[in-house]
């Protein structure tokens, strides 16, 4: 019937005012509890979560079907005379006589609608209301209650001075950062070693009560302690180890505290399949199947990322195509497998071609994730035989494989330009320490082309190992073996023309330069000469196949202006420079030496071994060095305090330059006799 909404409206609408008049008071009562106890997130959340539950009720609410409007029409209007169920019967079923009152009661319904809305639940809603109201009225006149927890005694060394507060008793709790998954926990002590990120909690007790009490960090920073009641508390997140000192107003100067940040490292990879860095495809090979494992501290992130790269080409004209795959990890929040068989065929790989792999594992550190790759594999899949006959002719190749290495390695460097900021000097010294060790294999085998010898030393002679056979008098290889010194090889350096050889003597040398820049941790320096070690690669690229007569011509008269005179006109003596030492800070020696002195060190020597500890935090710990200098401050006739900053600064100390030391001129009859040898001369 048409006038059936205009019934159900100002139900729905009256049920759906009932249940948010009776939710509101009790959300509103629910986010101050959540406010007072937790923090004013906590409390938002709660009331967000409130309001959603109250709107479902509403919705619950206002459904409303057809047999409870039969019921409340035939209690609210006498002239629907019980018939009101005809109303919602279906019209074909009907019988004459029924459908005849049914017109009759939709006549009477259009001339008045009845007001079928319940009743407003008065008593339900004033106590809501009123419970809300004792409830947020309780959390705001209330304040906070201290922890509930019993204090330890502290002892700070400090004297004890009637009238003076002093810190008598105290805890300090810690709370993870909730991706590591460890505890809450509490300690006695005032030094803490807790993750990185931890929300700290001092609860401390003074006797007697001071005015304001603070928390002096050694970065300049400071807290102010809250009161309530005896108790005294204050937080603050660990984002790095620092020194702290707990400071009541008008009380002694009290020693420093250690805070340690257990900095989140990131996730170790490990590689079990395939056993080689280097692989070659086996014949019918359609997968390569690759095994990682995976280990974080806190938690390894359940998908890696497998990088596929198909490298195509030779020299330096390689195209490359990359495909990113995700993987799913199996084991242990913290260690984790990946275990992947790439397929061959949908990677397009084809002979001649390199597939490398690598995973990028992430670890579960919230903000910011921590990332780390595995070591590169590769599976190679080699081409043909590259000799080619000809009718005039063999074409062989010169120059092997080896030229694509030099534009990886301009790659890396630039990399590693990019993300100096982020990395760590230790281990940005090692990035590029890795680099210079590819670049100078890169170059030995450059050099082989051009018959330089192989870097290394000749072990030392044993009596360990057998004698070598006696050669034989005369012979070719005995002769050549003792006597002759190859510089070339006959597939290489003699299969090259003038040009390129000088070309590729240009590349050796700016590889020299940039490996060099590389070692000394300078990649800025050693970037432009690899990039010119790749524009001379490129030239000789033109000549990595030269044809070779298969009967090859009478050998080429010897130049004899080329060749060695034997006249020293033009020669000049360079002489080495004198080798000087680098410059080494004295401030650790002088304070070392200045403990030792019953007039202590002085204020500024004092300051001096801070700066130098701040300074080399790889060789020394800097915080306990400042620890151990503010104990000899506070009280500099302390004999234990000047021995254990001597003990920290003597680990520390330079050593000494080696030398070449004088000999001893003996006793008075050694002299006399030295000097008569001198005299006879």
């Amino acid at each position: 019937m048409t006038a059936m909404p205009q019934l159900v409206r100002p139900v729905r609408h009256r049920r759906l005012a009932e249940v948010a008049a009776v939710g509101a008071p009790l959300v509103t009562a629910t986010a101050a509890i959540a406010w007072r106890i937790g923090s004013g997130a906590t409390a938002v959340v709660i009331a967000l979560v409130g309001v959603g539950l109250v709107v479902g009720a509403g919705w619950w609410a206002g459904r409303i079907g057809d047999r409870w409007l039969t019921r409340r029409l035939d209690a609210a209007r006498t002239d629907m005379e019980d018939s009101a169920d005809l109303l919602f019967a279906p019209v074909g079923g009907l019988t004459p006589l029924e459908r005849l009152q049914r017109d009759r009661l939709e006549r009477r319904i259009a001339e008045a609608l009845p007001d079928l809305r319940p009743a407003w639940r008065t008593r339900r809603i004033a106590s809501a209301w009123l419970i809300a109201g004792l409830v947020v009225a309780a959390v705001i006149g209330v304040g906070r209650s201290p922890p509930k927890m019993v204090l330890a005694p502290v002892h700070e060394e400090t004297p004890v001075i009637p009238g003076i507060p002093r810190l008598i008793g105290g805890k300090l709790q810690a709370m993870p950062p909730i991706y590591t998954g460890a505890l809450a926990r509490d300690t006695v002590a005032l030094d803490l070693r807790a993750p990185q990120w931890s929300r700290l909690t001092w609860i401390l007790r003074f006797a007697p009560q001071p005015a304001s009490a603070d928390l002096f960090f050694a970065d300049g920073s400071h807290i102010a302690l809250v009161r309530a009641g005896n108790i005294w508390t204050a937080q603050r997140v660990l984002a790095r180890s620092i020194l702290y000192r707990i400071v009541p107003h008008g009380g002694a100067v009290a020693p420093l505290h250690r805070l340690d940040a257990v900095v989140d490292t990131p996730p170790v990879v490990r590689v079990f399949a395939p056993e080689h860095t280097l692989s070659v495809r086996a014949a019918g090979q359609a997968r390569w199947p690759l095994d990682f494992e995976a280990r974080d501290d806190y938690g390894v992130a359940p998908t890696a990322q497998l990088h596929l790269t198909v490298a195509e080409g030779e020299g330096e004209s390689i195209k490359f195509r990359e495909t990113v795959v995700t993987v799913h990890g199996s084991g242990s929040a913290t260690v984790k497998r990946f275990r992947v068989a790439p397929d061959l065929a949908a990677l397009k790989f084809v002979a001649g071609s390199d597939l490398v792999a690598h995973l990028a594992v992430s670890d579960n550190r919230t903000p910011g994730p921590q990332t780390a790759q595995s070591s590169s594999l590769i599976l190679r899949w080699p081409s043909s035989d590259g000799t080619v006959a000809g009718m005039e002719g063999v074409m062989t190749r010169a120059l092997p494989a080896y030229f694509r290495s030099e534009r990886q390695i301009v790659i890396d460097a630039e990399a590693l330009v990019k993300e100096q900021a982020r990395l760590t000097l230790e281990r940005f010294l090692a990035r590029s320490d890795g680099i210079a060790a590819d670049q100078r294999l890169l170059r030995l085998r450059y050099g082989q082309f051009l018959g330089e010898e192989q870097e290394g030393k000749t072990p030392p002679p044993t009596s360990d190992a057998a004698p070598p056979p006696s050669p034989r008098f005369g012979g070719e290889g005995e002769t050549l073996e003792q006597f002759g010194h190859v510089h070339d090889e006959s597939e290489a350096a003699t299969l090259l023309d003038p040009d390129t050889r000088t070309k590729l003597k240009a590349a050796l040398d700016a590889m020299w330069q940039a490996e060099l820049g590389l070692h000394q941790g300078a990649p800025r320096v050693a970037l432009p000469f690899a990039y010119r070690a790749l524009g001379f690669i490129k030239q000789v690229q033109q000549a990595t196949r030269i044809f070779l007569a298969r009967v090859g011509p009478d050998l080429p008269v010897v130049d004899e202006t080329r060749r060695l005179s034997g006249k020293r006109d033009g020669l000049v003596r360079n002489a080495l420079p004198s080798l000087t030492l680098a410059e080494v800070d004295q401030a650790p020696a002088t304070a070392w030496r200045a403990l030792s002195d019953p007039a202590g060190p002085t204020a500024m020597q004092l300051a001096a071994l801070d700066r130098w500890a701040r300074a080399n935090s790889t060789v020394v710990d800097p915080l306990a060095v400042a620890a151990a200098i503010d104990e000899v401050t506070r009280d500099p006739a302390c004999v234990r305090c000047r021995a254990a900053l001597r003990g920290l600064v003597w680990v520390a100390l330079p050593r000494p330059a080696p030398g070449v030391a004088r000999r001893s001129r003996g006793d008075a009859a050694g002299r006399r006799y030295l000097d008569a040898l001198s005299g006879a001369q």
